[in-house]
């Protein structure tokens, strides 16, 4: 379990460099605009159904998660927190200088969003691996992993596609990406942290 203990200062920077590249990804996504990521999804069907803003919904989305880490055992670290204040500025400090794509049509489109999802999943093995806590999502798909004894890519794919499917139901807008990301999302996960794994266990 993590704690709220200052960390040091070399794992704080794996920890930022991750959410950053976790942002980047995001912001890769939105440029490719053939679809929301499932999560964004489920947060639009939450607006549509209670009136809130986008932004409030995905607020309340995330809460909704955090509720789902108490039989998982959970615990929230720093890296909880840093998710929840950094990724937002980092895809918008992304989105800066993150260009369309290049190519035009569907395959630069879908080669885009490519793109973004090897970013999250890069971001993801990165700050996860600081073992400073993860983001309310991914507590979600560490907890259920120890939990039930699943393959991460299992376990990631189950939830992507079931926060997809809810947030359908509740009017949610579902596109080729969004299928993209349940279907790539949790093997590109899995092989990212298995790497930072193996890094790990190379240092001295």
């Amino acid at each position: 379990m993590t704690t709220l203990s200052f960390p040091k200062p070399l794992v704080l920077v794996r920890l930022v460099v991750g959410l950053y590249l976790f942002g980047l990804g995001i912001a890769f996504l939105i440029r490719a605009s053939i679809g929301l990521a499932p999560w964004d999804v489920f947060g639009q069907g939450i607006a549509n159904i209670t009136g809130l803003s986008f932004g409030l919904s995905t607020v309340l989305a995330s809460a909704l998660v955090l509720l789902l880490w108490i039989p998982l055992k959970q615990m929230p670290g720093l890296g909880t927190v840093f998710n929840a204040l950094l990724i937002g500025p980092f895809v918008d400090l992304s989105l800066q200088w993150v260009p369309s794509p290049p190519v035009a049509g569907l395959i630069g489109q879908v080669g885009w969003y490519l793109l973004g999802m090897i970013g999250i999943a890069i971001g993801t093995g990165m700050y996860i691996g600081a073992r400073l806590g993860p983001g309310p999502r991914d507590g979600l798909m560490t907890g259920a992993v120890a939990t039930f004894r699943k393959p991460v890519w299992i376990v990631r794919t189950v939830i992507e596609g079931g926060a997809m499917l809810i947030g359908f139901a509740l009017g949610g807008p579902i596109g080729l990406g969004t299928v993209l990301f349940v279907v790539g999302i949790g093997p590109l996960v899995q092989l990212s942290m298995r790497v930072f794994v193996w890094l790990d266990r190379q240092r001295p």
